[in-house]
């Protein structure tokens, strides 16, 4: 099989760039990290630790899924600070209570939830980035766009930002993807999967109060809510099919064991996730008119839209000649991470970010989607 080339021959700009990004410090939740990486790693293997033995594909690829969970740690942070819970494993902000209590409609341990998925996440690009490191590899840093403002409701710490929770547009179809028996994207990338939410496809929506007179009227803070609830798996279940896709390109089998151990967290994110999001409130946002239906009653419901079926419906895989399967979908490899790319780029989560962001993004991407499997 064709090798991909040296990690030596990467783009110098792109090299530069990760080497100096480091060096310059960092801002944000988990970045104290590199000072104390190398003790803890230094008490592993010397040998492979510190051999340099990745190939240029298999840097590509973690560096990539680093560069991804830096994004997702930074957007998880925001919700944690107004509406999860604060404390030494998450600090930042002090949360807000009205936007905390209509979360908490959807499950009452919402802030619980938040928490540890934000841990997750800043803990996930914190060993990606270090291993990296052991392995004379260069880490992702995207510190230099931390330059988006936030929220500046009651909660929030107000610190710049990477992404943009306040102008959504979700494609909330992997609700009825997952439900689907007879399709699967992965065979079908031209069907077309219904919507679950069909307004939050149709204009731009915030996830989170923007100042504190989004927290009234009752109905357009919970709308809010709402938004969140939906924009949370809606993520996760992009995670749960990068690290699958990926792991088809890996040389390495210590880089496969990696991926395919991140790779189930997202998982299991994505499916509390989708539970909760189906206990969101119906109701019509009176401020804009965005609305939340009743996925249980018509023109909803059955298996197509039921809110209780969280399990992935078999479907086909592989063939339509084998036996249905349930299965994650897609899991295809080929353009995996630019399709991650434009999928963040299109839901509006980097809007006001600069043109050297989406650079070095399509960059990240276009590395890990030309990691092929070498054979030795």
């Amino acid at each position: 099989m064709q090798s991909s080339p040296s990690d030596s021959h990467k783009p110098a700009g792109r090299r530069s760039f990760l080497k100096k990004g480091l060096a310059a410090g960092a801002a944000g939740a988990g970045i104290a990290l590199f000072a104390d990486a190398s003790s803890v790693l230094a008490h592993g293997d010397e040998t492979e630790e510190h051999s340099g033995s990745l190939t240029g594909g298999d840097a590509a690829l973690l560096r990539f899924a680093a560069a991804a969970e830096i994004l997702e740690a930074d957007f998880w942070v925001q919700y944690n600070e107004l509406g999860g819970i604060q404390d030494s494993e998450v600090p930042g902000g002090s949360g807000n209570p009205v936007y905390t209590a209509k979360l908490q409609k959807l499950d009452a341990d919402f802030p619980q939830y938040i928490h540890d998925n934000t841990d997750d996440e800043i803990t996930h690009f914190k060993f990606l980035n270090a291993y990296l490191e052991s392995k004379g590899a260069d880490p992702a840093n995207l510190d230099q766009f931390r330059v988006l403002s936030g929220s500046a409701a009651t909660g929030s710490s107000e610190k710049p930002r990477l992404t943009n929770l306040m102008q959504l547009t979700l494609d909330t179809s992997w609700w009825t993807r997952y439900r689907s028996s007879a399709h699967n994207p992965d065979l079908d990338p031209n069907f077309k999967f219904p919507q679950a939410v069909p307004d939050l496809s149709k204009g731009q929506f915030t996830a989170i109060p923007r100042t504190d007179a989004d927290l009234h009227p009752r109905d357009h803070i919970q709308a809010i809510a709402n938004t969140a609830g939906f924009h949370m798996p809606t993520i996760e279940q992009g995670g749960n099919s990068l690290y699958p896709s990926m792991a088809q390109r890996a040389t390495s089998v210590e880089v496969l064991r990696i991926l395919i151990s991140i790779g189930p967290t997202e998982t299991m994110h994505f499916q509390t996730w989708s539970d909760k999001a189906g206990n969101a409130p119906p109701l019509t946002d009176p401020t804009n008119g965005l609305t939340f239906p009743d996925l249980n009653a018509p023109p909803f419901g059955g298996q197509t839209f039921q809110t209780n079926l969280i399990m992935p419906e078999p479907c086909p895989f592989l063939s339509r000649t084998l036996p249905r399967c349930s299965i994650i979908r897609p899991t295809e490899t080929r353009g995996i991470a630019m399709g991650v790319v434009n999928f963040l780029t299109a839901m509006g989560l980097f809007i006001g970010q600069s043109p050297e962001f989406f650079a070095l993004m399509r960059d990240l991407a276009a590395d890990a989607d030309a990691a092929r499997r070498e054979c030795h």
